[in-house]
């Protein structure tokens, strides 16, 4: 991929797409406040009162939105999949920062979300409180998934903190939807990632979905069930054993997807640079 595209996938396509295409969202962090007690040595204390930022609103964050408008990049979002119905191409990175700006907000979100722009719902998914999220939320908005920079952006930011993230990553998994299938598996990929100290069975029961759907030949369904078994592998070398044995049945499947899935997954897992990094 030339550095060019990987400039723009940077800043329009945070993960998933390609084989190896992952970048990282972080979670935007509470409200701060200013203000703090000034101390020093032979002079008085003064307390000094914290400043409230006055909450963004609605309307603030659409005129944000409009101001950061790039015609440019809404024109390249197709060339690599990312095909809102409504968006004004602002970048990751400016949402990241308008999302810092806001905090933590749920019902804020819920309006974001409801608005269908592709980046009012981004916003949504990063200001969100996971631990309020119900399994009725994430029902309600995997259905308006329609493109796959959505939902990865969305399992990132918010659905892989929730409670039910396992749970989903299974049912989601059988959906016939490609997207919402999609997810399931963008799940297991990132839970594989990010949840360090959940045991070895959890992810071993993934495998055998893994290895039922790999068959699967809708590219964002094929590119997201190999992202999961490649993560999985990529854990411990008890399971980098498991999903390289996992690889080896799916490559016997009478399926190009699943023969793509398949020697992808083993040509990185059996890398001299995995394989270093896990037993180190």
């Amino acid at each position: 991929m030339s550095d060019a595209n990987l400039k723009f996938l940077r800043n329009f396509g945070p993960i998933g797409l390609g084989q190896h295409s992952v970048c990282s969202v972080l979670r935007s962090p509470k409200p701060t406040f200013g203000g703090a007690l000034q101390t020093r040595k032979n002079v008085k204390q003064r307390h000094v009162l914290p400043i409230m930022r006055p909450k963004m609103q609605y309307s603030d964050i659409l005129k944000q939105l409009k101001s950061l408008s790039n015609p440019k990049a809404i024109e390249g979002m197709a060339k690599y999949g990312i095909t809102p119905e409504k968006t004004y191409g602002v970048s990751i990175p400016n949402l990241r920062r308008i999302a810092k700006e806001i905090g933590i907000d749920h019902e804020l979100a819920q309006q974001l979300w409801a608005s269908g722009i592709r980046e009012t719902r981004i916003l949504a998914s990063m200001i969100d409180a996971p631990e309020i999220v119900t399994e009725e939320q994430m029902e309600s908005w995997v259905k308006d998934f329609d493109y796959w920079e959505i939902c990865d952006q969305c399992c990132q930011n918010l659905f892989e903190k929730t409670r039910f993230a396992y749970q989903k990553a299974v049912e989601w998994s059988s959906n016939d939807e490609e997207f919402i299938k999609r997810a399931g598996f963008v799940l297991m990929a990132r839970l594989a990632f990010k949840d360090k100290g959940v045991e070895d069975g959890q992810f071993e029961e993934f495998l055998g979905i893994i290895n039922r759907e790999a068959s699967d030949s809708r590219n964002f369904v094929r590119k997201a069930v190999n992202w999961a078994l490649r993560q999985i592998g990529k854990r411990n070398l008890n399971l980098n054993k498991k999903a390289a044995e996992t690889a080896k049945e799916i490559q016997e499947i009478d399926s190009r997807s699943a023969r793509w899935v398949a020697s992808d997954a083993i040509r990185e897992l059996t890398s001299k640079a995995v394989q270093e990094r896990l037993r180190n």
